[in-house]
This record gives C-alpha cells, sequence and structure tokens, in this order.
C-alpha cells in the first residue's frame, strides 16, 4: 500500500468511527482525547501475533508476504493504528489462517 491508500483508508475508518458505526473507548491516559475498539480488536491482534511467534514469522517478513510496510505491522501490534478488516484478513490469511464469524 502507498502512503496515501494508508491514509484514504485511515481517514476513512476514522469518519466511520465518528458517525458512531463503531463502539468505542476512551484512553483516560492519553494528552488528548484517544479512543479505541473495544478488546476484541486486541484479542485478534494479540491471536495473530502469537502465531507469528509460533511461525517464527518477523514483523519484516509478514510485511513483505503481505505487501505492506513493516511499519504498519509494528503499528498494529502496538495497538497504535486498527487494521481495516480488509487488511486484517490479508495478514491472518498470509498466516495460513482464515477468518471466520460464529454464531454465539
Amino acid at each position: 500500500m502507498s502512503f496515501f491508500e494508508d491514509m484514504q483508508r485511515d481517514l476513512t475508518e476514522a469518519i466511520v468511527m465518528e458517525k458512531g458505526n463503531v463502539p468505542l473507548c476512551q484512553r483516560e491516559d492519553m494528552p488528548a482525547p484517544t479512543f479505541y475498539v473495544d478488546d476484541k480488536e486486541k484479542v485478534l491482534i494479540d491471536t495473530m501475533v502469537s502465531i507469528c511467534k509460533e511461525q517464527n514469522i518477523s514483523q519484516k517478513r509478514l510485511a513483505e508476504i503481505t505487501g505492506n510496510k513493516q511499519q504498519s505491522i509494528s503499528r498494529i501490534e502496538h495497538r497504535e493504528n486498527s487494521p481495516s478488516l480488509k487488511l486484517f484478513v490479508n495478514l491472518v490469511e498470509a498466516l495460513g489462517y482464515d477468518l471466520q464469524i460464529v454464531k454465539k
């Protein structure tokens, strides 16, 4: 993805969040108002990181496999950026997994 594609995706996600279509929580320990998506995102990202560790796949290698930048993968892992669903599915599939919706 190019810088402009990354920026466009991030802005689109911000608009969706601002319109209230995604439930957000506010981080209290930040100097400026900072919001994040509920803990389900954390669980998904933690699982992806665990899979990378199990398969001995570095951020750099995952970035190469998926055509992204290592910095983008790092930001996702450190919760600095929320990945789009398309990007997250791409990352998971590159690791040999599938993302599914299962009824509770």
